[in-house]
């Protein structure tokens, strides 16, 4: 009987969130949902894809609770568009850009006299018009004067995972990619890489947005709550982003 009782308990103070993630947070994600899950009586689903799709999916009626996007941009959208209740944004990540090759040296020195030589096939970068890290790394060639005369050279990924996999697999020489994907054990192939300053590039910050759906959702609460603890953001620091 006090089983009976302790679960009927659990189930009414436990509830299961479904959570949207960008495809560049999904492994982080992944970490901190059970991180979360080992201290609380909720339980979360992570549903990845692109912050595009995915935004795309939450205004068809998509029931998911916490959107964790790879911008800013959709979450603001959501917010403007009713999907979310007011005051629920706030940056839990922001990106950093590197350069890297799986194959050849791209530690600093190495990645200025490659760029300025030029003397590779391709350099793999995320769509600029779609991808906040290809943004990023057109504005980081501009500062280096090298975006004109490289503009022939570069091949494009949808995101910037589509970027890391053509460097991984040598479908091209280099590539600017997220620090996270270079540090993450999954992918990890190389430890050379150039982190690009931040100064040469718009801040890459993404938000999460607790949604309506997910405004009465004690799991969605208690999660978005999680992410902005000194725990999460230790965990979010030590994958290779950068937190506020």
């Amino acid at each position: 009987m006090f089983l009976i009782c302790l679960m009927l308990c659990r189930q009414a103070t436990s509830d299961d969130a479904l959570i949207a993630v960008a495809s560049n947070f999904a492994d982080v994600a992944t970490q901190l949902r059970i991180t979360f899950e080992l201290g609380s009586e909720h339980t979360i689903r992570l549903s990845q894809g692109s912050t595009g799709s995915l935004y795309a999916q939450i205004l068809n009626g998509a029931p998911y609770d916490l959107f964790l996007a790879a911008d800013q941009d959709r979450p603001r959208l959501l917010e403007k568009a009713g999907a979310s209740p007011p005051g629920k944004r706030f940056v839990y990540a922001v990106g950093k850009l590197v350069f890297w090759s799986a194959k050849f040296d791209s530690s600093k020195m190495k990645a200025l006299e490659i760029l300025q030589r030029g003397d590779f096939r391709t350099l793999a970068i995320a769509n600029p018009d779609l991808a906040p890290y290809g943004l990023a790394a057109e504005q980081t060639l501009q500062a280096l004067e090298q975006w004109d005369r490289l503009k022939s050279r570069l091949v494009f990924g949808q995101n910037i995972g589509q970027a890391h996999a053509m460097v991984a697999t040598g479908n091209a020489d280099y590539g600017f990619v997220a620090l996270s994907s270079v540090q993450s054990e999954r992918n990890r192939l190389s430890h050379e890489y150039w982190e690009v300053p931040q100064d040469m590039y718009s801040p890459i910050r993404q938000e999460a947005v607790l949604l309506r759906h997910g405004s009465d959702n004690k799991a969605a609460v208690a999660f978005h709550e999680f992410l902005q603890s000194t725990a999460a953001k230790e965990m979010i620091l030590a994958a290779g982003f950068g937190v506020e």
